[in-house]
């Protein structure tokens, strides 16, 4: 007997030994291939990128993964314990691997063989993250030893507060969503420290099978998960009972989180996108959580667009309807088709199919099944029946008016850009490049190069006036004809209306946008000062030394073109565009900072000192305040008697210049208050004629025209601040001489002080005496 106990004892010593031995053996085999976790302890997961307007509101991110990090100590205890709960109830007791919950999860893994339902496992939250950083996802019995494995080395190596951190900014939470708050602003708009217990529950329900428990797709099986882990939550003693029947008992109420006027800024967003990639790399962009704030100003933003488009499609309507986007035969599955024809839904319009056709409605249906009609009245602009222009089965844009009345729509041809400005630094503070740029991200305001025409002359008139004009300098209008060059035809520039109009102020040339007059001052100029003075604007890179350039024959954005106009209304400084104002990374420290200006005297301690803090920029002085104040005049009359007196009944101080070039191909009007200067251009993405009639005033223009309407309060469009040694006199505007007496038919002209006038060496009164001759006659 003795013996035979002897040798079970050897025996099961023997197999003790072996198995030992064997475990040993497999742990060393599969140790030697495990990759490295010591990084872990310094890991900060891939983190979007955030753009902020000038408020500070979010206006978009870029990432790969909507992420966002959160330390551990900023994690709500809520959010804890329900992961604890749903995932792994001993996470704070076992050493990476719970024991008790392997030994569960294979006697309940008997019976579910047996009756052939899913596996349960056995994952501590160790070995998921184990699983997330260091392996992959594949099913099988060696990565569930390596999962083992690294979640014992784990436990050694971080804390289980820093490994709960891992997993909960980790964890993939569906809707995009990666991490706890993530998540938390995906389903209920709202950061994680305001999460209940019941909001908490839904997240963690979700790691189990993202997809399929999530509440967008199938909220009554993500609230049967979500109490299953309300349960947990109260056997292991972190809610009491009442709470636990007060929850279970709580419907599932989302809130998708909105991004404000995140298509109305795409243009803008994208634009800024290119240039920090360009600049700090994809990876940086995309995964460390750079923070970056723009001058954006989301009010204005919604008003430049609104306008845009409206204007686009007046212009639209003016050239006639083309037709339906599709012609439908199987009316049932029209809907399968529509993808292509999708827009921003801050454009407000709805895809339907026309289901019967009268002589003065139809009757259509929308794609979310709405039923509508179209009346006659709203398709006056069509000037024919509903017969002759559509038919049973076409597909259309609609958009509805009013209950179930729509009008029709049709997408514009032509496209177009507007920029809006802050002229003192250089900010710009709303764009647009187009239509819609779900249909075209190509961005007219910014990439677009295209002949400014009449629009460029502004600065033709600004250098003549640095060189000894005044704005009441006569210079002939009369034809011209001029060589351009060896092999180049003669060139004969003519006025719009083929008129001439005899000698006329040089005010008058510019209100009038007179191309004659224009070409006679940049002959008296010469092609280099002008060459250089447009490079030193920053309108033109290297543009080609023809006379052709003084009516804008040479090309420029939008944005450029905006910019050199600010140049007018701050006192002739130089300012570049900025769309962004600072960038910062994760932990807040500034890598870049756009800020041109400094405070003087801002370190003053005593509010008794008599140094008063003065903000000073550093922008380049391009011309001389004198000649921006009389610019800035000039252009106020080109609004109240020229090409842009279309503005005059708004009733606002303003000052601007239309552009049209040959053809009517591109048309603009760049303009400007005391505040603000803005800019439009509009035209086709393959250049050709916008019509006979459609100049900068007609297609422009009323762009402008609304977009001041509706942005610009009286108070915001104060006069324009007069220039220090800056005399004005009563003129005679056809003359150009000093009036004897003021009347309604002589204007206030505004002349350069002898004092600052180098160039002149007579008084004023002298100048207005003499300067009545004729340039170039």
């Amino acid at each position: 007997m003795h013996r035979i106990i002897k040798n079970i004892f050897i025996l099961i010593l023997s197999l003790g030994l072996l198995s030992a031995f064997s475990i040993l053996a497999v742990l060393w085999a599969f140790s030697n291939n495990l990759p490295d976790y010591k990084f872990l302890k310094s890991y900060k997961p891939p983190v979007s990128s955030k753009v902020y307007s000038g408020d500070g509101e979010l206006v978009n991110d870029f990432s790969t993964e909507k992420r966002i990090f959160v330390p551990y100590n900023a994690i709500s205890k809520k959010v804890i314990n329900a992961f604890l709960s749903a995932e792994d109830k001993n996470f704070f007791s076992h050493p990476g691997v719970d024991a008790k919950g392997v030994l569960r999860a294979v006697i309940n893994n008997i019976s579910n063989i047996a009756s052939s339902r899913r596996l349960e496992g056995a994952s501590t939250i160790t070995q998921q993250v184990a699983k997330n950083f260091l392996l992959t996802s594949e099913v099988s019995l060696n990565r569930k030893i390596k999962e083992a494995i690294l979640a014992f080395r784990i436990e050694r190596a971080l804390s289980k507060e820093r490994i709960l951190e891992l997993y909960l900014n980790q964890i993939y939470l569906g809707g995009g969503a990666y991490g706890v708050a993530s998540a938390s602003l995906e389903y209920f708009d709202k950061p994680i420290s305001e999460l209940n217990y019941a909001e908490a529950a839904l997240l963690a329900a979700l790691p189990k099978a993202p997809s399929r428990y999530n509440p967008y797709k199938d909220i009554i099986l993500a609230k049967f998960r979500r109490d299953l882990v309300l349960e947990n939550l109260y056997e292991n003693n972190y809610i009491k009972k009442i709470e636990y029947d007060k929850f279970i008992n709580k419907k599932i109420i989302l809130k998708k989180r909105k991004k404000t006027f995140t298509e109305d800024t795409s243009y803008y967003v994208e634009d800024i996108r290119k240039d920090v990639v360009d600049q700090l790399g994809f990876d940086k962009v995309y995964k460390q959580g750079l923070n970056i704030s723009t001058p954006i100003n989301l009010g204005l933003q919604k008003i430049a667009i609104k306008s845009l488009r409206e204007g686009l499609i007046s212009y639209d309507k003016r050239k006639g309807w083309r037709g339906p986007l599709l012609r439908e035969q199987k009316i049932t599955s029209w809907k399968n088709k529509l993808d292509k024809f999708k827009l921003e839904k801050s454009i407000n319009w709805n895809l339907a199919i026309v289901k019967k056709v009268d002589k003065f409605s139809i009757v259509i249906e929308t794609e979310n099944k709405l039923s509508g009609i179209i009346k006659y009245e709203s398709i006056s602009w069509i000037k024919k029946e509903f017969n002759e222009i559509l038919k049973v089965g076409d597909v259309i844009y609609v958009e509805n008016k009013s209950g179930n009345i729509f009008t029709l729509r049709q997408l514009p041809l032509v496209n177009g850009g507007i920029v809006v400005m802050d002229p003192f630094t250089g900010r710009v503070l709303a764009l647009s490049g187009g239509f819609s740029f779900k249909k075209s991200e190509f961005n007219r305001a910014t990439q677009a190069l295209r002949q400014p025409g009449s629009a460029f002359k502004p600065f033709i008139y600004a250098l003549a006036l640095e060189n000894g004009y005044t704005p009441s300098t006569l210079i002939l209008d009369a034809p011209l004809v001029l060589e351009q060059g060896y092999d180049l035809k003669m060139w004969k520039p003519e006025n719009y209306g083929k008129k001439f109009y005899g000698p006329s102020t040089l005010r008058m040339g510019l209100e009038k946008s007179r191309n004659l007059m224009t070409v006679r001052i940049a002959q008296d100029m010469g092609l280099k000062k002008i060459v250089n003075f447009s490079k030193q604007l920053g309108i033109y890179d290297n543009p080609s030394e023809l006379l052709s350039i003084s009516l804008g024959s040479a090309e420029t954005t939008l944005l450029k073109l905006t910019s050199a106009y600010s140049s007018f209304v701050n006192g002739g400084k130089l300012v570049k565009p900025i769309m962004i104002d600072r960038i910062q990374d994760s932990e807040g420290s500034t890598i870049f900072n756009n800020e041109k200006r400094k405070c003087v005297n801002c370190d003053q301690i005593s509010f008794l000192s008599k140094n008063y803090p003065e903000i000073e920029d550093e922008f380049l002085q391009i011309f001389s305040p004198q000649t921006a104040y009389q610019m800035t005049s000039i252009l106020e009359g080109a609004v109240q008697n020229g090409t842009g007196k279309n503005l005059k009944d708004l009733n606002l101080d303003l000052a601007g210049k239309t552009g049209t070039t040959n053809g009517n191909t591109d048309t603009w009007f760049i303009g400007f208050t005391s505040k603000l200067a803005i800019g439009v251009y509009v035209g086709s993405d393959n250049p050709k004629s916008l019509g006979r009639y459609e100049t900068g005033a007609k297609t422009a223009l009323p762009i402008f025209k609304s977009f001041v309407k509706n942005a610009i309060k009286k108070e915001d469009a104060r006069p324009f601040k007069v220039a220090d040694d800056i005399l004005m006199r009563v003129i005679d505007p056809i003359t150009g001489e000093k009036a004897a007496i003021e009347s309604k038919s002589t204007i206030i002209e505004a002349y350069k002080n002898i004092k600052i006038d180098n160039t002149l060496n007579r008084d004023i009164n002298n100048r207005l005496k003499n300067d009545n001759i004729l340039r170039f006659y």
